[in-house]
């Protein structure tokens, strides 16, 4: 029970250093608050009421910390300014604000922000890229969607305002909106392998058929939809980048083989891959550490850099997509 309680006290002190202080001071208002509950401990005569003092206190910050309303309305930086929205009419779906960042450096670019129409009869399949800088336990998906020789690159990611960087321990709390990125392929994923340090990018084509890969990519629709009207907190637990693509997933009526909601490694997404293809669910006929080393894209990127058939060439002699004249036609039957 005490160590319950503690952990209640460093979760209220860290929400109240990181939501709910002035940026000027703020260590100003979780050094209160622990005075403030050590000295009701303190004076508290029983047990009862030092575990009813400590409970207080965590309420009371919890509601306020709950109280909080994320806005799309702030100093976002460049490539996060605006939000993705789509009408669909029929078989013609229309993106707009469909992001193209020309990158000289990871922060140094200029970005486009298009209008553009695909026909979801040509929606033919599923290709995730995910994405390592450090552990591998924890990664970053990219799922892009194959309209014939075009893609349509989605990235479920943090909104940072100027100034803002992504910080691990932030993003359990209230510190950056939640945001659907619909992206050229050359923007998205040309960022990490060509101007981020240290970042490692896996290519895998999926055995989703056209019709659940129709489905799925309908749910991204209407969340980036609801999102432009009705924004949500990121939180690196329980709304990230991979919580996200299941969610979407599960709409659809069917997640994928051996897999479910609570699954662990949705968490620790790192070993997301092995998983998913011993179940079947990407293509590839070699051993998983065989097909590690052919997924791996960075090298081949930095050769292409810019060349508009960046994400022709990218498949090229990778497992799963059987030629250069069909880039993403699975090499196994799709299962969906």
């Amino acid at each position: 029970m005490w160590l319950v309680l503690a952990l209640m006290t460093l979760w209220a002190t860290a929400a109240l250093y990181f939501d709910l202080s002035p940026s000027r001071l703020p260590l100003l208002t979780p050094i209160i608050y622990l005075a403030v509950i050590g000295a009701m401990a303190y004076v508290a005569k029983t047990r009862l009421l030092k575990i009813r003092a400590c409970l207080a206190g965590f309420l009371v910050v919890l509601f306020c910390w709950l109280s909080l309303k994320p806005s799309n309305d702030r100093r976002w930086q460049l490539n996060d300014s605006r939000t993705p929205w789509a009408e669909i009419d029929g078989d013609r779906v229309t993106i707009h604000n469909f992001r193209n960042c020309n990158y000289r450096t990871e922060s140094d670019y200029t970005c486009e922000w298009l209008t553009k129409t695909y026909l979801l009869s040509q929606l033919q399949g599923v290709d995730v890229f995910v994405t390592y800088w450090g552990s591998p336990w924890i990664a970053h998906p990219i799922v892009s969607f194959q309209f014939g020789d075009d893609y349509v690159a989605t990235s479920i990611e943090t909104r940072d305002q100027v100034g803002q960087d992504y910080s691990a321990i932030r993003g359990f709390f209230r510190q950056y909106e939640l945001l659907y990125v619909f992206a050229d392929e050359r923007d998205l994923v040309r960022l990490r392998t060509n101007y981020r340090k240290d970042e490692d990018v896996y290519l895998f084509h999926t055995t989703a058929g056209p019709t659940w890969s129709r489905l799925l990519f309908r749910q991204y629709i209407r969340q980036a939809n609801k999102l432009r009207d009705h924004p949500k907190w990121y939180n690196a637990a329980t709304d990230n980048c991979t919580t996200n693509i299941f969610t979407q997933m599960a709409a659809t009526g069917s997640l994928p083989v051996g897999s479910s909601l609570h699954d662990w490694w949705i968490l620790l997404n790192g070993r997301g891959p092995e998983i998913l293809y011993r179940n079947g669910n990407f293509a590839g006929n070699l051993p998983f550490p065989e097909l590690m080393k052919q997924a791996y894209i960075n090298p081949v990127a930095h050769t292409l850099n810019d060349a508009p058939d960046f994400s022709r060439r990218i498949r090229l002699n990778r497992p799963g997509f059987d030629s250069p004249d069909a880039p993403g036609t699975p090499s196994q039957p799709a299962q969906n």
